[in-house]
């Protein structure tokens, strides 16, 4: 079997699921159909919009399946008349086993994040805003319980301390990508020698740390529960997006719902300071970098400042 004869379905949908399909595509790989979520309004003319996943099949020239329920018995047979080798999933939702279990080969998924730790929606974002020196990524077989699946390829990179979760996210998009293409090359060599593809259980782990999904009430700085350096890893576990946020009152004016890209670290005795916005932690204080006020652009602190009256 080669990897032009290998029939794989390619399930994913945001910008980080791009960079792995494109390199399948690219690469000469047989995919033969992508399923990503249905398209749904946006902006404020609610216009309908395209998953990036849809974005790039349509120009690859890929047929498209978004279905509403992934039991609906319509798509199941529309994916069964593809006769897929192999499905490859990254950043989708939750599959039922009546779609990871339907190749013959099944199904593997690509999660951002050393496994066990990190299972569910937002694992980059929980690395980062968690303080870690280190994350990656990991391809696995899906099975019932999701993110649980035996391990088949594991790569580590380290996280700066200063390191937001946007330059994260695209080094841990090119690390997926290769990973992804060499997880299909290991499979397709395992099948042409006839042995099976090897794989490692997750370890069992006395604590592990979950990533669900973040909505904007999870985005609220709380600087009275939390130290300076857990308010600075906050802050940059969530820029540039969804962007943590603030009520902050700014020399003597209130502003609602302003979203801080970046923060640093200073000394509760600098809070006196007038030219600077600082605001005291639970433990030491952060001096606010950049930021965005309703209405206006993003900017530096400083800028804003100078545009107060």
């Amino acid at each position: 079997m080669t990897k032009e004869d290998l029939r794989i379905i390619y399930l994913g949908t945001p910008e980080f699921a791009v960079a792995s399909l494109q390199a399948l595509v690219e690469g000469g790989y047989n995919v033969v159909a992508v399923v990503t979520m249905p398209d749904k309004p946006a902006g404020r003319g609610h216009q309908m919009q395209y998953s990036d996943v849809k974005k790039y099949a349509l120009s690859a020239g890929l047929p498209v399946l978004q279905p509403e329920k992934l039991k609906d018995e319509a798509f199941i047979e529309e994916l069964r008349s593809y006769h897929a080798d192999l499905q490859v999933v990254v950043a989708f939702r939750m599959l039922p086993e009546v779609v990871w279990a339907m190749p013959r080969l099944g199904t593997f998924n690509l999660h951002a994040s050393l496994l066990p730790q990190y299972r569910g929606a937002a694992p980059i974002n929980w690395a980062v805003m968690n303080g870690d020196a280190e994350t990656g990524a990991t391809t696995f077989m899906l099975k019932h319980e999701i993110d649980t699946g035996n391990m088949i390829l594991q790569e580590r990179i380290p996280i700066g301390t200063d390191e937001n979760v946007g330059s994260v996210h695209d080094r841990l998009m090119a690390l997926g990508t290769e990973m992804v293409t060499r997880t299909v090359d290991l499979i397709i060599d395992c099948e042409n020698k006839g042995i099976a593809l090897p794989t490692t259980p997750q370890p069992e782990l006395s604590e592990l740390r979950p990533a669900p999904k973040i909505f904007k009430e999870d985005c609220e700085i709380r600087f009275a529960e939390k130290a300076a350096q857990e308010v600075k890893n906050f802050v940059r576990g969530l820029s540039p997006y969804p962007a943590a946020w603030a009520n902050l009152t700014i020399n003597g004016q209130v502003f609602e719902n302003v979203k801080v890209y970046r923060v640093e670290e200073v000394q509760k005795d600098d809070v006196q300071c007038t030219k600077d916005i600082i605001v005291p932690c639970k433990e030491g204080a952060v001096r606010i970098l950049e930021l965005q006020v309703p209405g206006k652009k993003r900017m530096e602190a400083k800028a804003f400042l100078n545009g107060l009256h």
